[in-house]
């Protein structure tokens, strides 16, 4: 069995490896178990390295059922929803990608898909990215799921109060598809700037 996800959270981590997320951090910070720092600062950690670490530690690592990457893309632009689900789908890894067109289907699709990654277009009517984003990580359920915003415009004050609420990064649109894909922890052969 082998999942397909590369970049793994901190908590994915700890439940593969049946510990505290904090043992995970210390692990990390003392050089044994390797992390990459994600432009928001969140640490991400490779499977192959996790799996690294376990055998030298003799550790059986629990997995789950579905390995792929699923990812919930939230925008009222039906154009912008197509463009984002064919760029994710011509990457190297699997991935099963939802959309939402409106808060309420969002809600919904967060609690039934359980998404590993939410892209959220802060610019929708009657959708409030701060609210969302904490309800998504107030939830157990979904907490480990990583927020992304974007929007036609982003200035501090709101990238700061997103980052408080649990968002990783922020894009403003158009964005460049590369810088996207490499945040998520996905390849793709083309470099592209999506206008939305």
């Amino acid at each position: 069995m082998t999942i397909r996800k590369p970049y793994l959270t901190p908590t994915e981590v700890a439940n593969m490896l049946r510990v505290a997320t904090v043992t995970v951090r210390m692990w990390a910070q003392k050089g044994m178990l390797k992390a990459e720092v994600t432009p928001g600062g969140h640490r991400r950690y490779m499977l192959q390295e996790v799996k690294r670490f376990a055998r030298s530690h003799g550790i059986a690592l629990q997995l789950e059922n579905d390995e792929r990457l699923r990812i919930l893309i939230v925008d009222d632009q039906p154009e912008w929803l197509d463009i984002m689900v064919e760029i994710l789908r011509n990457t190297q890894e699997a991935v099963v990608i939802e959309t939402a067109a409106d808060g309420f289907e969002a809600g919904h699709k967060v609690a039934g898909f359980r998404p590993h990654v939410v892209l959220l277009d802060l610019m929708m009517p009657g959708i409030d990215g701060v609210q969302v984003c904490k309800a998504i990580k107030r939830d157990p359920d979904t907490s480990s799921a990583r927020v992304i915003c974007v929007s036609g415009y982003i200035d501090q004050e709101s990238e700061k109060k997103l980052k408080d609420a649990g968002v990783e990064c922020c894009f403003a649109k158009p964005i460049n598809t590369a810088e996207l894909l490499e945040v998520i922890g996905l390849q793709s052969n083309h470099r592209e700037v999506v206008s939305g």
